[in-house]
């Protein structure tokens, strides 16, 4: 094949690429909704034959980087073949289950950590992980400079704190054994036991982690843990001591339910009093705090002291996990829009960020590039770039571009090329 042919069969490919996101896109309010072009040459390929696992965390640096927090784990046996001495075939390996990767697509630094759920960078590059609490991690040697009190067991009985190294032998598969099981009368007075010993004003870590959120102007991190459905936390960035807290509604945490019955949402019914499971949460530059309730469909907006102020109801009829997942930010100065990433319905969800209206969505569920399969994790960089986290049958990260920036219109060319 010539050089001329080369060309334009790459071309074909890219045009494809571009025409299949940008048609996927809303057609009503396209005038007042974001649009995006999928980018398909973001990421490169990853080296060492790093097969990468579900995506459970993602967050832009101040350099506009890109962490990716995966589950190296979820590789199956058929997709560990590298890993034998000698291998079997040239794919693949686990990777380190923190990736880092530049503007460009180019791997450019990773270490190894316990799997978890949630993270975030600060200014000066320190990662911080939820695994069974917060850690922070320098990112240079991957060792632990400090964590957040946590309750010494958790309600279920799993295991607290870092696990042994694990032995793993070539091409095994290994994942956390689950806690003894108990009968139902056991389990009944387990959890009663555990939640007045535990009451749901603890000030430390109980459950486990769904998500992080550094805040440098106040010194403060969020955290959301996932003991009675959720709870949003906050503590003092330098000492990692507890500061406040709140449930659903901004209710103080002392008055969060410990019964189940008050958690339960049914789809298009009424909401719950409580937050209903998988509580992430972000937040804005001008103060207000958007926790979304995925199991209850719901985003609730809170100041930074808890005040309830609005609550935004999406897709309300999912079921199955619900359909309020990562929150990020439009990037300009008001962050008029949230971008809603549904692990539900494979999609992102755009919405005025003023009054919770939905102008707009993204996506469906497939295999193909800027399709998604178990959308997981998102954020934003600068110039308004939407990077994704899968997991399921996804594991991986994509890059959405703005179709009124240059990469973005590049691609639109390619795409009316067809």
């Amino acid at each position: 094949m010539n050089a001329k042919s080369k060309l334009g069969g790459t071309l074909a490919l890219l045009a494809g690429a571009a025409f299949a996101i940008s048609y996927t896109h809303y057609e009503a309010q396209a005038q007042t909704a974001p649009r995006f072009h999928y980018d398909p040459v973001w990421p490169k390929a990853l080296p060492n034959l790093w097969k990468m696992g579900g995506v459970t965390g993602l967050a832009v640096d101040r350099d506009d980087n890109v962490w990716v927090y995966n589950r190296p784990n979820d590789a199956m046996a058929t997709e560990l073949r590298a890993e034998p001495t000698p291998p079997v075939a040239r794919c693949c390996v686990r990777p380190p289950s923190m990736i880092h990767i530049d503007k460009n697509g180019n791997v450019i630094g990773s270490f190894d950590a316990p799997q978890g759920h949630g993270m975030d960078v600060d200014d000066e590059g320190f990662v911080y992980l939820g695994q069974d609490t917060v850690r922070k991690y320098d990112p240079q040697t991957g060792e632990v400079v400090a964590e957040v009190a946590r309750t010494p067991e958790r309600e279920n009985g799993a295991r607290v704190g870092l696990p042994p190294p694990i032995q793993r032998a070539p091409g095994q598969v290994f994942r956390t054994p689950p806690p003894p099981a108990r009968d139902a009368a056991e389990e009944a007075a387990a959890v009663a036991a555990f939640r007045e010993k535990y009451p749901p004003e603890t000030p430390m870590i109980v459950g486990g982690l769904e998500e992080i959120r550094i805040v440098e102007g106040d010194n403060e991190m969020y955290v959301a843990d996932n003991y009675l459905g959720g709870r949003v936390l906050v503590f003092d960035l330098d000492t990692f001591e507890f500061k406040r807290g709140w449930g659903a509604y901004g209710r103080p945490l002392a008055e969060i339910s410990v019964d189940d019955a008050d958690h339960d949402y049914t789809p298009n019914g009424p909401m719950p009093r409580d937050f209903a499971g998988h509580l992430t949460l972000n937040v804005s530059n001008d103060g207000l705090v958007y926790a979304a309730d995925r199991n209850a469909n719901r985003i609730h907006v809170t100041t930074k002291q808890g005040e309830f102020l609005n609550e935004f109801v999406l897709a309300a009829g999912t079921g199955a996990g619900g359909s309020t997942g990562g929150i990020a930010f439009s990037p300009d100065p008001e962050q008029r829009f949230l971008y809603i990433s549904d692990l539900t319905n494979n999609r992102i969800w755009f919405l005025n960020r003023e009054d919770g209206e939905l102008v707009g969505e993204m996506g469906n569920m497939g295999d193909s590039g800027g399709q998604f399969y178990g959308l997981h994790m998102i954020a934003v960089d600068s110039e308004g770039n939407i990077y994704t986290g899968e997991v399921q049958q996804g594991e991986r990260v994509q890059r959405f571009v703005p179709t009124d920036s240059p990469r973005g219109e590049l691609l639109q060319r390619l795409a009316d090329m067809t």
